[in-house]
């Protein structure tokens, strides 16, 4: 059999095909929130948080007003957890297995910002209060341990079109989620 009917098994195939690794892929990557990536959190109204646990992985949406994740300092993170659905497969995850991983992205913006770490779920009551947005506090608090930041380039984002309104789509083209859980129930929830 040939390497394409059997697939990639090692590291040594991967960079035969890719090649190395380019400097600047290298020298972007550090070990805490360098000052020039301060602005990708600050400004970033969404992130993605990758989690992995006894079930297997998990990414999940968070959002709010631009800032809400605060750099407490250089090596920490701190991102509440709003009301949500109470599926808490993040949180349950993080009890397993605390290592974490996030995609910052902000809108207009091509370029995103990834973070690697380790984290703690927390109610500190002055951790929860410091997060209060219309007198609601957050039930919890997750304290990131940075390990790595990098940014990424905007190659997939240009490619993907994703903030090109051109290629945004009418929400009808979709189910809602209220049809699909009619659908997904056999009408047992009422869509």
């Amino acid at each position: 059999m040939t390497r394409e009917q059997t697939g990639i098994t090692s590291e040594a195939e991967l960079e035969q095909i890719y090649g190395a690794v380019a400097k600047p892929s290298l020298t972007k990557e550090t070990d805490h929130i360098h000052p020039a990536y301060r602005p990708f959190i600050e400004t970033s109204p969404f992130v993605a948080l990758a989690t992995s646990g006894p079930d297997g992985l998990d990414v999940s949406p968070r959002g709010d007003a631009a800032g809400f994740i605060l750099i407490e300092d250089a090596k920490t993170l701190l991102l509440p957890d709003r009301r949500g659905n109470n599926r808490l497969d993040s949180l349950r995850n993080i009890l397993h297995d605390n290592r974490v991983a996030l995609l910052f992205l902000i809108p207009g913006i091509g370029e995103t910002l990834r973070v690697n770490g380790t984290a703690d779920i927390t109610t500190q009551p002055d951790l929860l209060s410091r997060f209060a947005v219309n007198n609601q506090r957050p039930k919890t608090v997750l304290r990131i341990r940075v390990e790595r930041v990098f940014f990424q380039c905007s190659r997939a984002v240009i490619r993907s079109k994703l903030w090109d309104p051109a290629g945004q789509i009418t929400r009808d083209r979709l189910p809602s989620p209220g049809a699909i859980l009619h659908q997904l129930s056999q009408a047992d929830i009422d869509g």
